[in-house]
C-alpha cells in the first residue's frame, strides 16, 4: 500500500492512516491517529515478502501477530511500546508508540561512522533494552541499525521485536519431485546480523541478540557490516565463527565487539559486563577490564527515575579516576597547613613574651641602688 484516500484509511474502525513515515522489507510504517483516544500512533502495515505463497504468508502473519503480542509485554524506557495488534485485509497491523526521530541506519548513511563514545552510548542503551526484553522472556532476533531509532528528544529506542523476518527462503523438501509443494523456512533477522545459531534447525537464545549487537557496533564504528550477506565463501565462514575483519576505527570498543562475536554463545561477553563496559566508554573511560576502566558500578547505572537518556550521560563512570587523586593528596595538605599554623602560633606567643618581659619586671623589681633604703613614709 502506497497511497491512502484523502480522508485516510481507517484500520479496525479506530486507527486512521495519515502519511507513511518509513518503509522496510516487510511493510510500511504509517503515522496514524487513534480516533478513540485522540492521540497519534505508528501503525505498521505488514506485507509478506515477494515470492511467498499463500500458506507461507499465513504462517508469517500468524507468527508476527503472536510475536507482536509477546513484545507488548516488554516495558522499558528504551523499547518502543506496542499498543495493539489488529487484523484487516487478512493480515496483522501492529500499532505502537510514535517516535519522532530517525533510524540509526539513516544517520549512518548521512554522517558515516560514529565516534567511539557515541557508538558506546547507543550500544549501552540498546543493550539495556535487550536485557529488559530478555527478563520478560522475549527475544528480539533482528537487532540492526534499521531497528534502532534515535529520537529527537535524545532517547535511543529499539523496535520491531522478534523480528519481522528479513527473508523467506524455500527449504528442501522430502524429495525433488516437482509435484511436491516446497516447504517454507522463515529465518529471523537480516543475514549479515544473524547469529550462527539462528540458522534453520538451530535454537536461538539471548546470546543471539548479543551477537547481533556486536555486529551493529562494528558497523556503527567501522562504517560497514563485518559479514556482508553477499560475501564470498570466506566471508560466510567468518560469519559462522565470528572472525570479524580487522578493526580500523573501533579503538577501545574493539574488545567489547570481539567479546560479543564469539562463536559459542556461552563464551560471549555477558550482557551485564558488556553494558558495564559500554557505559564506561560512553563516559569517556577505557572500557578495559583491568585498571583504569573505572569502578564496577551497578549495571543499570545509566538509568534513572526520569528515564531519559541524559541519565546515561551522567559522568558517574569512567571519569572517577582523576577525582580519586584528590583524596589521596588531601591528608598531606592538611598536615602541612597544620604545621604552618603551629609555627605561626608559636612565633606569635614567643614574640608576645619577649616584648612584655621587660615591662612586667620593671614594675616588680626596685633598682639595685634603692634596695634596703628606708621608706619615704
Amino acid at each position: 500500500m502506497n497511497e491512502v484516500p484523502d480522508d485516510g484509511l481507517v484500520i479496525a474502525d479506530r486507527y486512521r492512516l495519515l502519511d507513511p513515515v518509513g518503509e522496510g522489507r516487510t511493510g510500511t510504517v504509517w503515522r496514524a491517529r487513534d480516533e478513540v483516544l485522540g492521540r497519534e500512533v505508528a501503525v505498521k502495515e505488514v506485507r509478506a515478502p515477494a515470492g511467498l505463497d499463500e500458506a507461507g504468508a499465513h504462517r508469517l502473519h500468524s507468527r508476527l501477530e503472536r510475536e507482536a503480542w509477546d513484545a507488548s509485554r516488554v516495558s522499558h524506557r528504551n523499547v518502543v511500546t506496542v499498543h495493539d495488534v489488529v487484523s484487516q485485509g487478512s493480515r496483522p497491523w501492529i500499532v505502537r508508540e510514535l517516535i519522532r526521530g530517525l533510524p540509526l541506519s539513516e544517520v549512518l548513511e548521512a554522517d558515516g561512522p560514529l565516534p567511539v563514545r557515541r557508538a558506546a552510548r547507543i550500544g549501552a542503551e540498546v543493550l539495556a533494552a535487550l536485557r529488559g526484553a530478555h527478563e520478560a522472556g522475549v527475544l528480539h532476533l533482528d537487532v540492526r541499525p534499521g531497528n534502532v531509532l534515535l529520537a529527537n528528544d535524545g532517547r535511543v529506542m529499539l523496535t520491531d521485536f522478534a523480528g519481522l523476518p528479513a527473508e523467506a527462503a524455500p527449504a528442501s523438501g522430502a524429495g525433488d519431485s516437482p509435484a511436491a509443494a516446497p516447504a517454507v523456512e522463515l529465518s529471523y533477522g537480516a543475514p549479515d546480523y544473524r547469529a550462527p545459531e539462528c540458522a534453520p534447525g538451530r535454537e536461538p537464545g539471548p546470546g543471539s541478540d548479543l551477537w547481533s549487537l556486536g555486529v551493529l557496533l562494528y558497523a556503527v564504528t567501522e562504517g560497514r557490516s563485518p559479514f556482508p550477506p553477499d560475501g564470498d565463501p570466506a566471508t560466510r565462514r567468518a560469519t559462522a565463527t565470528g572472525e570479524a575483519p580487522p578493526f580500523v576505527r573501533a579503538g577501545a570498543l574493539a574488545p567489547v565487539i570481539e567479546g560479543l562475536l564469539r562463536e559459542d554463545p556461552a563464551e560471549r561477553l555477558s550482557a551485564e559486563e558488556a553494558e558495564r563496559r559500554l557505559r564506561i566508554l560512553a563516559a569517556g573511560g577505557t572500557g578495559s577490564p583491568g585498571a583504569g576502566s573505572g569502578p564496577a558500578l551497578p549495571v543499570g547505572g545509566g538509568e534513572s527515575e526520569g528515564g531519559g537518556p541524559g541519565a546515561a550521560d551522567t559522568p558517574v563512570l569512567g571519569d572517577t579516576e582523576p577525582e580519586n587523586d584528590g583524596p589521596v593528596r588531601r591528608p598531606g595538605v592538611l598536615v602541612a597547613v597544620a604545621l604552618v599554623a603551629l609555627i605561626l602560633v608559636g612565633g606569635l606567643v614567643w614574640a608576645l613574651m619577649s616584648d612584655d618581659g621587660p615591662q612586667d619586671t620593671s614594675g616588680l623589681r626596685a633598682p639595685a641602688t634603692t634596695r634596703g633604703a628606708p621608706s619615704s613614709s
